[in-house]
Protein backbone atom coordinates (compact mmCIF):
# COMPACT_ATOMS: atom_id res chain seq x y z
CA UNK A 1 0.00 0.00 0.00
CA UNK A 2 2.83 2.40 0.84
CA UNK A 3 4.41 1.79 -2.54
CA UNK A 4 1.14 2.62 -4.30
CA UNK A 5 0.77 5.85 -2.30
CA UNK A 6 4.35 6.81 -3.10
CA UNK A 7 3.71 6.14 -6.79
CA UNK A 8 0.60 8.34 -6.79
CA UNK A 9 2.50 11.10 -4.96
CA UNK A 10 5.39 11.05 -7.44
CA UNK A 11 2.99 10.89 -10.39
CA UNK A 12 1.18 13.96 -9.03
CA UNK A 13 4.47 15.84 -8.72
CA UNK A 14 5.47 14.95 -12.27
CA UNK A 15 2.09 15.77 -13.81
CA UNK A 16 1.82 19.03 -11.86
CA UNK A 17 5.25 20.13 -13.04
CA UNK A 18 4.44 19.25 -16.65
CA UNK A 19 1.08 21.05 -16.62
CA UNK A 20 2.38 24.19 -14.91
CA UNK A 21 5.45 24.42 -17.15
CA UNK A 22 3.17 24.51 -20.22
CA UNK A 23 1.10 27.45 -18.93
CA UNK A 24 2.01 30.78 -20.56
CA UNK A 25 3.34 33.40 -18.11
CA UNK A 26 0.34 35.67 -18.72
CA UNK A 27 -1.94 33.03 -17.17
CA UNK A 28 0.10 32.49 -14.00
CA UNK A 29 -1.90 35.06 -11.97
CA UNK A 30 -5.33 33.51 -12.70
CA UNK A 31 -3.84 30.08 -12.08
CA UNK A 32 -2.55 31.24 -8.69
CA UNK A 33 -5.97 32.67 -7.83
CA UNK A 34 -7.60 29.38 -8.68
CA UNK A 35 -5.09 27.49 -6.56
CA UNK A 36 -5.79 29.84 -3.65
CA UNK A 37 -9.52 29.23 -4.00
CA UNK A 38 -8.91 25.48 -3.89
CA UNK A 39 -6.79 25.98 -0.76
CA UNK A 40 -9.70 27.87 0.78
CA UNK A 41 -12.02 24.95 0.06
CA UNK A 42 -9.44 22.67 1.68
CA UNK A 43 -9.51 24.81 4.82
CA UNK A 44 -13.30 24.49 5.02
CA UNK A 45 -12.99 20.71 4.66
CA UNK A 46 -10.29 20.59 7.33
CA UNK A 47 -12.49 22.58 9.70
CA UNK A 48 -15.34 20.14 9.11
CA UNK A 49 -13.03 17.19 9.82
CA UNK A 50 -11.51 18.84 12.89
CA UNK A 51 -14.97 19.04 14.37
CA UNK A 52 -14.95 15.24 14.53
CA UNK A 53 -11.58 14.99 16.34
CA UNK A 54 -11.44 11.96 18.60
CA UNK A 55 -8.08 12.42 20.32
CA UNK A 56 -6.17 15.44 21.52
CA UNK A 57 -3.21 14.59 19.25
CA UNK A 58 -5.53 14.52 16.24
CA UNK A 59 -6.94 17.88 17.28
CA UNK A 60 -3.42 19.30 17.56
CA UNK A 61 -2.47 18.05 14.11
CA UNK A 62 -5.74 19.39 12.70
CA UNK A 63 -5.11 22.79 14.25
CA UNK A 64 -1.59 22.90 12.81
CA UNK A 65 -2.87 21.87 9.39
CA UNK A 66 -5.60 24.51 9.41
CA UNK A 67 -3.14 27.17 10.54
CA UNK A 68 -0.67 26.30 7.79
CA UNK A 69 -3.44 26.22 5.18
CA UNK A 70 -4.74 29.62 6.26
CA UNK A 71 -1.25 31.11 6.05
CA UNK A 72 -1.04 29.64 2.54
CA UNK A 73 -4.41 31.09 1.52
CA UNK A 74 -3.81 34.57 2.93
CA UNK A 75 -0.26 34.74 1.59
CA UNK A 76 -1.40 33.55 -1.81
CA UNK A 77 -4.10 36.18 -2.06
CA UNK A 78 -1.67 38.91 -0.95
CA UNK A 79 0.87 37.88 -3.58
CA UNK A 80 -1.83 37.68 -6.25
CA UNK A 81 -3.12 41.15 -5.30
CA UNK A 82 0.40 42.55 -5.45
CA UNK A 83 0.97 41.00 -8.88
CA UNK A 84 -2.31 42.40 -10.18
CA UNK A 85 -1.29 45.82 -8.83
CA UNK A 86 1.86 45.66 -10.92
CA UNK A 87 -0.23 45.25 -14.07
CA UNK A 88 -2.82 47.91 -13.21
CA UNK A 89 -2.81 51.04 -15.33
CA UNK A 90 -1.19 53.96 -13.57
CA UNK A 91 -3.36 57.06 -13.27
CA UNK A 92 -1.64 60.13 -14.61
CA UNK A 93 -2.02 63.33 -12.60
CA UNK A 94 -3.96 66.08 -14.39
CA UNK A 95 -1.78 68.50 -16.32
CA UNK A 96 -2.05 72.18 -15.20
Amino acid sequence: MLLLLLFVFLLGIFLGFEVISKVPPILHTPLMSGANAISGITVVGALACARLGYASFANLLGFLAITAAMVNVVGGFLVTDRMLGMFAAKKKPPQP
